[in-house]
């Protein structure tokens, strides 16, 4: 492989902002596993956020690549998996399979597409010192006659439609709207762009806690359940983003709270011949791989409010954020109709095709 930017590059990073600024171009933030795309000729190279190479774990979209995209370039972007239903990050994560039959399998069942939202070279010109406005039009122009699974994400200059995408495009399963200085350069690992997710707050029982790995006198982090319609108490995510003083404090509150397995909302082996001890540290359920057992069980007595930005499913899709205790609140109020569902809305309205 030759091509004027050779991997791996880290890819360019956005910073969180709360209002979306003024004077940019403006993209929908897709939630998938950002990737640079090298090709010269036949080889193919999908770097990754932390530079690892993900091009074993899509083969479909290799034969994509070497099929629509120019002979020699480099393209950042975003993988995903689109369903009727939105975008299926899960389903994405399900995709990083160390066996090669399940890799060609899960190809075929929940086939990936890449969202190109950037061009770091073409042919023998590196276009990484040119402003974001020359590099999107020849980038529109070099994706010309791709056909999907290959996409080209959707820009506008106009903040009033940025502000309708972010309102809109969450219905979808999009995380937000990033923002792109229009004269910027390609500047690989550094925070240049902004990005403006949606935040949201919830309250959430805190059912149990996992040990922290400097020692077993500080919390590492909170577990954290809503109550379905049917009264179960469904996990749906962690917080632990506390300085090491809180940890502590933290360990030293809810011992008070502790409980065993038996009877605990999340007994999850409950149903097999051998139960789960009292506490369980370090260890990963044997029955379910998607539900750790590697936590400390506590009474659901005690309300957190965390801020959060999307759900995937019944769980928060990214982790949530510690806003406040809520002694106020009765953990049994803790239940999913106090989230806000957006109204769908459908990803092929915002690309046509995505997804098949």
């Amino acid at each position: 492989m030759e091509l004027p930017v050779m991997p791996p590059v880290p890819p360019m990073l956005s910073k969180a902002v709360t209002s979306i600024p003024d004077d940019c171009s403006y993209e929908p933030k897709w939630d998938g596993f950002r990737s640079i795309w090298f090709k010269d000729g036949d080889d193919v190279q999908f770097g990754s956020r932390n530079e690892r190479p993900l091009t074993r774990y899509f083969p479909e979209l290799v034969e994509a690549a070497i099929a629509e995209l120019p002979d020699r370039c480099v393209v950042d972007g975003e993988i995903v998996i689109a369903t009727d239903d939105g975008l299926d990050f899960d389903a994405l994560q399900l995709r990083m399979h160390p066996a090669a039959s399940r890799v060609r399998l899960l190809a075929e069942q929940t086939p990936a597409s890449f969202i190109a939202f950037d061009l770091l070279a073409l042919g023998d010109d590196d276009f990484t010192g040119l402003p974001f406005t020359e590099r999107r039009a020849a980038l529109v122009e070099a994706l010309a006659d791709c056909r999907p699974p290959i996409h080209l994400t959707p820009a506008t200059t106009d903040i009033t439609v940025a502000r309708r995408w972010f309102d809109e495009f969450e219905g979808a399963g999009l995380d937000g709207v990033v923002a792109k200085p229009l004269d910027g350069t390609y500047q690989p690992d550094k925070r240049v762009m902004f990005k403006v997710k949606h935040q949201r707050t919830a309250d959430c029982v805190v059912a149990g806690y996992r040990l922290h790995k400097s020692g077993d006198d500080a919390i590492g982090s909170l577990m954290l359940g809503l109550y379905r319609d049917d009264g179960a108490l469904a996990s749906v995510g962690v917080v632990g983003a506390f300085p090491m003083a809180t940890r502590r404090e933290l360990f030293t509150e809810l011992q008070s709270l502790r409980t065993t397995f038996e009877g605990h909302p999340w007994n999850w082996a409950a149903a097999h011949d051998t139960p789960p001890p009292a506490s369980v540290r370090n260890a990963g359920s044997r029955w379910n791989a998607g539900k750790s057992l590697s936590f400390v069980p506590l009474r659901p007595e005690r309300v957190v409010e965390v801020r959060y930005d999307h759900m995937e499913g019944e769980r928060f899709r990214h982790l949530p954020q510690f806003n406040r205790w809520r002694p106020d609140r009765d953990p049994l109020s803790c239940t999913y109709a106090q989230l806000e569902v957006p109204a769908t809305f459908d990803l092929r309205d915002i690309i046509p095709g995505l997804g098949g």
